[in-house]
């Protein structure tokens, strides 16, 4: 396909989202967006096509001496041997939590198509990965894996009426990245959920146990999990008297105090979203507040105790934290009236975990305080240095040292939304009854790059395999005979490796010990072979001279590692 075939696909592409978020009646900022990536591309095509600029003559000089450019594309990257054996470390433990609680897996295919996902992400439905038209479908990459677990369960209900589900899968968002802080267009997300009708908080309770149980063997560090409820932060919105048809892009506004002091916050409701002053100011009374169990108690001394939907939110929040409590994970709790989750689907309890790594700098970095808790409190963070301004279709470049991690994990409650996919393909054109569903998703990259920073303080290097043995000779290269112990070891199921050389220096052979970690050097030598013995050596450093090792029987070896691995 030529560059002007491309450019008439995008925009053919972009044209079909912005009828399609019209159709919606789609919040305004989703419009202008769509409306501009649209004049940008018109734009390439009247470059291209020479309106703009007129036909280059070097047009063909250039093509013939283009370098291509060896990268992985903006927000992606590829991981090296050390950096893959921490991931895995990462997805086994957190796979291993999971089926401790009774989790099966499921998989999902990478893209899905375009209206299964419209519409449930709220204002970030601008960072859906669309992709152009393939034999009539139009497809957009999967955003997260509880929109996909919805579908499914939508399509399998009778089969799977309830279901302890965990997904390790990738997933694609058009953010601004941040790579030293895990913040990726292309990355893990590790999801548990719970599907089925059951006891109020009683799922929930154990989603939250299972989330502290999975950070606390990742061995993060200290974590807190800031903890709401969609009902309580709805009610708060009633009572101070937010119009129905703002309550979402409010509610994205209120989610950002985490990073940004109470001014800011309050300016992007009144001046960006045409929010009435008094109505912010009387907001910001409830979402300021932090605390325990006991909060719940002085939000029923405000007006939130007469609105129905803030009350059912504190009965459940009162019944969950008992439940906690005899889960022993009450104490890594923190209820924050500023979470809201900017995801359309939630209905009822949310979360986020957050580290010390996770705010921004001049934010506290533990939200579980006692008292207010104003983020407008903070002292304001270090201003970044001055970047020069992006090149004409280029994005602009976000400074990674003024920004945290982020949550590394979060979920919620979402109890309407398979049956919203239920209603649709019934063509009802109403939700129908569905399965109730929580859940929470494990951030891997953001996880990742904590564990990796704590590594290089500690200056730990990653082993890149797991290797327990190697098989080396001294004198006459043996390999024949390397090559005999070496199987034997496999047959034991000892991870083994030698070098592939007929005789390699037993210096290099010692070195490749050190530099893959490996803990034990098997060594042959032409005597000690004819005794039928080898020598064992644990691995130490580079000095091959350091202690002898210890003479054990050829048929004694595997037995012999085994007891001591």
């Amino acid at each position: 396909m030529s560059d002007l075939e491309t450019i008439n696909a995008s925009i053919a592409q972009a044209n079909e989202h912005l009828r399609t978020l019209q159709a919606q009646k789609a919040d305004a900022a989703l419009l202008t967006e769509a409306k501009k990536k649209l004049g940008e591309l018109k734009k390439h095509l009247a470059a291209a096509s020479g309106a703009a600029g007129g036909p280059r003559a070097d047009a063909g000089k250039k093509a013939a001496t283009h370098r291509m450019a060896l990268k992985t594309p903006k927000g992606t990257r590829d991981w090296s041997p050390a950096e893959m054996s921490l991931r895995e470390h990462i997805f086994s433990t957190l796979t291993r939590v999971f089926k401790q609680h009774g989790g099966c897996t499921i998989d999902t295919p990478v893209f899905e198509l375009r209206e299964i996902l419209a519409g449930k992400y709220g204002e970030d439905s601008k960072l859906i990965y669309d992709l152009q038209d393939q034999g009539g479908e139009i497809c957009s990459l999967r955003y997260d894996l509880t929109v996909p677990f919805a579908r499914f369960l939508a399509m399998n209900g009778s089969t799977y009426p309830s279901i302890k589900r965990y997904h390790i899968a990738k997933v694609y968002r058009r953010d601004q990245p941040a790579m030293t802080k895990g913040r990726m267009r292309e990355f893990y997300q590790c999801d548990f959920d719970i599907a089925g009708q059951f006891d109020p908080m009683v799922p929930d309770a154990e989603v939250i146990s299972v989330l502290c149980e999975a950070l606390t063997a990742l061995e993060i560090g200290e974590f807190t999990v800031k903890i709401n409820h969609r009902k309580i932060l709805d009610g708060i919105f009633e009572v101070c008297g937010v119009p129905t048809d703002k309550v979402r892009s409010i509610s994205s506004a209120v989610d950002k105090l985490d990073k940004l002091p109470w001014a800011d916050v309050k300016k992007e409701m009144t001046e960006e979203k045409g929010l009435a002053e008094e109505v912010a100011d009387r907001i910001g009374e409830y979402v300021k507040l932090k605390g325990g169990v006991e909060l719940i108690a002085k939000l029923r001394e405000t007006p939130l105790s007469k609105n129905a939907s803030a009350k059912a939110g504190m009965d459940d929040m009162e019944l969950l934290f008992t439940y906690l409590k005899v889960f022993g994970v009450d104490q890594k709790m923190s209820l924050d009236m500023s979470l809201a989750r900017g995801l359309d689907y939630y209905t009822g309890v949310i979360y986020e975990a957050v580290c010390e790594a996770s705010a921004p700098p001049g934010f506290s970095p533990n939200p579980a305080v006692a008292g207010s808790g104003d983020p407008a409190s903070n002292p304001p963070p270090p201003k970044p240095a001055k970047k020069a301004a992006p090149k004409p279709g280029e994005e602009e470049e976000i400074d990674e040292s003024q920004i945290g991690v982020g949550s590394i994990a979060a979920g919620g409650r979402y109890d309407e939304l398979v049956g919203m996919f239920a209603g649709a393909a019934s063509g009802a054109g109403k939700k129908e009854k569905g399965i109730p569903c929580v859940g929470v998703s494990v951030g891997v990259e953001r996880v990742f790059s904590i564990l990796l920073a704590k590594m290089k303080e500690q200056e730990k290097a990653a082993r890149s395999k797991e290797t327990d043995v190697y098989v080396m000779s001294l004198g006459d290269g043996m390999l024949v005979e390397r090559m005999s112990v070496v199987k034997k070891l496999w047959d034991a199921g000892i991870k083994t490796e030698f070098m592939y050389k007929a005789k390699p220096k037993p210096r290099a052979q010692f070195e490749y010990c050190d530099k893959e970690q490996i803990p034990y050097a098997v060594i042959l030598g032409p005597d000690e072979w004819k005794e039928g013995l080898v020598r064992v050596k644990p691995q130490v450093g580079k000095d091959e001279a350091a202690g002898e090792g210890e003479k054990v029987e050829l048929d004694k070896l595997a037995a012999w590692l085994k007891e001591r691995m």
